[in-house]
């Protein structure tokens, strides 16, 4: 039988999912990922980098980008309020506040606590521009602002949570300044491509979306 402790200790869900450039097909998972963590009882649900779409091209993840105020995020918001659950939205297009003179996104990891109420915005600082050995050429700091600060760890129901993006994990300066300052969970919500993603990462096949 589990302790007390144990029986206390909090949930948290971690999704996975193939993003598409259809946004409301992607929400529409999410959203589907996000209700069956909060029937677990999950605390707080963590979403991937790029959950609101992958564009096919630079020219159509521009165009699909929003503001932090706009439809996507409000919608986020209503969700994380229906299921009272924290959630960690790991890579949104986030529109530049110089949209007009500079149309270049943030690649935002975003928290959004219980009642909907944005609590924290880490703008991803390290770009990742690589040339495979396929002959594909990918090139992040061509359409996307690097962000200029590390944020603090966030205190979550789930622990203090310190935040990164992706390539970021190949920093760590990151990590060890948000473990300075008392981050437990160290996050790198990722889409990496398959090549890069086998290099960081050890992949199993029988991985669950909920974890």
């Amino acid at each position: 039988m589990a302790s007390a402790v144990e029986a206390q200790k909090p949930l948290i869900a971690v999704c996975q999912m193939t993003s598409t450039s259809d946004k409301e097909q992607n929400f529409s998972t999410c959203s589907h990922l996000v209700r069956e963590a909060a029937a677990r009882h999950a605390c707080m649900v963590f979403l991937p980098e790029a959950f609101d779409y992958i564009g096919s091209s630079t020219e159509e993840t521009l165009r699909l980008a929003e503001t932090l105020q706009g439809d996507l995020i409000q919608r986020y918001s209503s969700l994380a309020r229906d299921c009272s659950v924290w959630l960690s939205l790991g890579g949104f297009h986030e529109k530049g506040s110089k949209w007009d003179k500079d149309p270049r996104i943030s690649n935002s990891h975003v928290i959004l606590d219980a009642a909907g109420d944005i609590v924290s915005v880490y703008r991803k600082t390290h770009l990742f521009d690589v040339d495979l050995q396929s002959g594909v050429t990918l090139r992040e700091s061509a359409f996307t602002v690097p962000g200029a600060e590390i944020v603090p760890p966030v205190s979550t129901p789930g622990g203090k949570v310190g935040l990164a993006v992706c390539y970021d994990l190949r920093f760590p300066e990151i990590s060890s300044m948000l473990s300075r300052e008392g981050a437990e969970i160290l996050t790198y919500p990722s889409a990496f491509t398959v090549p890069t993603g086998l290099a960081h990462w050890e992949v199993s096949l029988h991985e669950r979306c909920i974890a």
